[in-house]
């Protein structure tokens, strides 16, 4: 069993950056991969970015190459998606979710998912 918590959403203007967290408690929380998903208003929840239980592979969707960048620290427990150059079109609820070990981009792959948190980006 592996919990989920979010953190580091806000407002932000085109052009901003804003760091989210996902904390992850449970006795195996690191052997865990976590991505990141997000679903914006009238859409269907789509795949960001991935990173695998030991850090050594990251996945990332071609939307937000080289201006999102994720890491982790196994030592917190916690997963970080560093958000540059954000546009009017990242705007949305930003989930973690965790599977074990290697990142896939199936939504349906995850058991375990935080509550989500908000990401406006305004004009």
């Amino acid at each position: 069993q592996v919990q989920l918590v979010e953190s580091g959403g806000g407002l932000v203007q085109a052009g901003g950056s804003l760091r989210l967290s996902c904390a992850a408690s449970g006795r195996t929380a690191s052997s865990y991969a976590i991505s990141w998903f997000r679903q914006a208003p009238g859409k269907e929840r789509e795949f960001v970015v991935g990173i695998s239980w030991d850090g050594s592979s990251t996945r990332y969707a071609g939307s937000v190459g080289g201006r999102f960048t994720i890491s982790r620290d196994n030592a917190k427990n916690t997963v970080y998606l560093q958000m540059n150059s954000l546009k009017r079109e990242d705007t949305a609820v930003y989930y973690c979710a965790a599977r074990r070990l290697v990142v896939v981009d199936l939504e349906y792959e995850y058991a375990y998912w935080g509550q989500g948190t908000q990401v406006t980006v305004s004009s």
